[in-house]
């Protein structure tokens, strides 16, 4: 799924294409893309509006248009957004197409069909409500790990007192914004934390780390436009964050650090990449964690157990080959380059 940089590339391609457009009509194929399920309501929202900007909050995309509506676009594990001609050929996985006078269509493309795209008006407080489809608004989501504001003060203040493992923790939404399990991976291998260490167990060094490790990582990814994995790319194609990434989908390969191989087991029903040398949990966590860790060991006649192996490394690289020509064919549906 698309976390901070990959949401943020996606924000800045778009603002040059669409800001300044004005709405003249939506097409929806697939209600449920729409968080309303209401075609109708959605269009007497947005039609006849301005998009006055674009941004980001979290992993959401966001529109700004005038009179304080906001469209909000959250593209979920296969969500794509282009700018095309509205004559352009009709593409199949196009679940909402919004329309501009000038001729252009801002297309949704999601060929799972998870993504959502909502509509809300602005309070006082730059906070949303009264969003068709009941959603929450952005008080919901914690602190931007790349605000000003996200200082190691304020972050140890947000940690410290909370006693979860440390990898959901730093996924959960409401406790830090945008980061998914791409960038937790990097930052806990950054910082050699273990995945289910404790964040009560933390040191003051570990905390200094590991807010170091996640400014650093999130920023450099930023600059690279994202890490292309899966089916992620943006108007102005590509990122090439994946080529930087040490541990994420590199089950088998040697650790950078210490040349172990980078090993993988579930968590949460996300798989998690970690090098179980370097990243070692405190001896008195470990008990706990064992029924956690199973995948963690050989399994006679496994293939692609935990540890990799060539064939696990063969397999991701397949995986790898197929989500970037999913990417190239979208791309060249969309007449985007």
């Amino acid at each position: 799924m698309p976390e901070l940089p990959e949401v943020e590339t996606v924000a800045r391609d778009l603002r040059p294409r669409v800001v300044g457009s004005r709405i003249a009509g939506v097409r929806v194929t697939w209600p449920r893309s729409l968080r309303s399920a209401d075609p109708e309501a959605f269009r007497g929202a947005v039609v006849g509006r301005t998009v006055v900007g674009t941004g980001r909050r979290a992993k959401l995309v966001v529109l700004e248009l005038d009179g304080d509506r906001v469209i909000t676009i959250h593209l979920k594990m296969t969500g794509q957004l282009f700018v095309v001609a509205a004559s352009a050929p009709e593409d199949p996985y196009v679940r909402v197409a919004i329309g501009f006078e000038d001729g252009r269509e801002l297309r949704f493309r999601d060929i799972r069909k998870f993504g959502r795209i909502g509509i809300a008006e602005r309070d006082a407080t730059g906070d949303l409500r009264g969003e068709l489809g009941g959603a929450k608004g952005f008080r919901g989501f914690g602190p931007e790990p790349l605000d000003a504001a996200f200082t190691l003060t304020a972050f140890r203040a947000l940690i410290r007192g909370r006693r979860g493992r440390l990898k959901p923790l730093i996924m959960d939404q409401a406790f830090l914004a945008g980061v998914g399990n791409i960038y937790a991976d990097e930052a806990l291998w950054a910082t050699r934390l273990h995945p289910l260490r404790s964040a009560a167990g933390l040191r003051p060094a570990d905390e200094r780390r590991l807010h170091g490790a996640l400014r650093r990582i999130l920023s450099e990814a930023v600059a690279r436009r994202g890490a292309s994995i899966d089916d992620y790319t943006a108007p102005d194609g590509d990122g090439s964050m994946q080529e930087q990434l040490q541990v994420y989908g590199r089950t088998g390969e040697p650790c950078p650090r210490c040349g172990r191989p980078i090993r993988r087991f579930f968590l949460g029903g996300r798989g998690t990449h970690l090098c179980s040398w370097c990243q070692r949990l405190p001896a008195a966590e470990r008990a706990a964690a064992v029924p956690l860790l199973r995948g963690l060991r050989p399994r006679p006649g496994a293939a692609t157990d935990g540890g990799g192996g060539p064939e696990a490394t063969r397999r991701a690289a397949a995986t790898r080959r197929a989500a970037a020509t999913r990417r190239a064919a979208a791309r060249a549906v969309a007449g985007s380059h």
